[in-house]
């Protein structure tokens, strides 16, 4: 069976969604709410242009030549596993043309239960690397910047860990948000008890998708945080052994 999903938008020199080069595609839909999401138009599951996934491999297709070795598609959002059947026909379509498929999602939907777990395995055979985000280590807190709490973010870690699927960490520096040493550490102990860790990013908060909540007449709470300063990420970074 052949599958469509809603399309936000995609990028055709993905340079900061994976390793290399990366045809990146923006799925529409989200259920969590951010407070400094970038693309807040892509929470409406009903936005955007609905596509199949051979229309996707098509158009990925023609960047081939950009993405040398390391490059390839990555799927984004959004929330990429809310569409998960669609998701599923697009990696595997990719595969069977020998391309490099990476998955960036915040978790949230993730689920131990046994239907979503079947889908997941599935998904995860035509899936080389998922770029986890971990918002935030402190239930509450993570309620608070996304308006859930982190559980199921935490239980995908756990479970991509037992099944050996090379990951990506990526925390969001929020100064007041998700700048604290103690979560921060705690998030460095969490990491090191998973085996299939290969990278940990620090992403500094930035302002830069303001714009669109206004656009769309949406207060915007985080109009008075200013980007994290140098030594707060640096801080970060020592405490998450990205450097010395």
């Amino acid at each position: 069976m052949s599958h469509t999903a809603r399309i936000h938008s995609v990028e055709s020199f993905g340079a900061a969604d994976g390793p290399g080069v990366r045809y990146v595609i923006f799925l529409q839909g989200c259920s969590m709410r951010c407070k400094y999401c970038h693309n807040p138009d892509t929470w409406d599951l009903n936005g955007g242009e609905e596509m199949s996934a051979g229309q996707l491999i098509e158009k990925a297709l023609r960047y081939k030549a950009y993405w040398k070795a390391d490059g390839g598609i990555t799927v984004s959002g959004g929330e990429p596993l809310l569409q998960i059947d669609f998701l599923t026909e697009l990696l595997k379509l990719a595969k069977e043309n020998n391309i490099n498929t990476a998955i960036d999602t915040s978790g949230i939907v993730f689920s131990q239960q046994k239907d979503f777990l079947k889908k997941f395995d599935t998904l995860m055979k035509y899936t080389d690397l998922i770029l986890l985000d971990i918002k935030e280590m402190d239930s509450k807190r993570h309620k608070i910047i996304t308006g859930h709490d982190n559980h199921n973010v935490l239980e995908m870690a756990k479970y991509l860990s037992q099944i050996n699927k090379p990951v990506w960490i990526r925390h969001v520096l929020v100064p007041e948000y998700s700048d604290f040493d103690d979560d921060l550490k705690q998030l460095s102990e969490f990491i090191e008890k998973l085996d299939n860790v290969k990278k940990v990013e620090v992403l500094p908060y930035h302002s830069l998708g303001a714009f669109k909540w206004k656009t769309l007449g949406m207060p915007y709470d985080l109009e008075n945080i200013s980007p994290p300063e140098k030594g707060r990420i640096e801080n970060a970074e020592r405490i998450l052994k990205i450097r010395e």
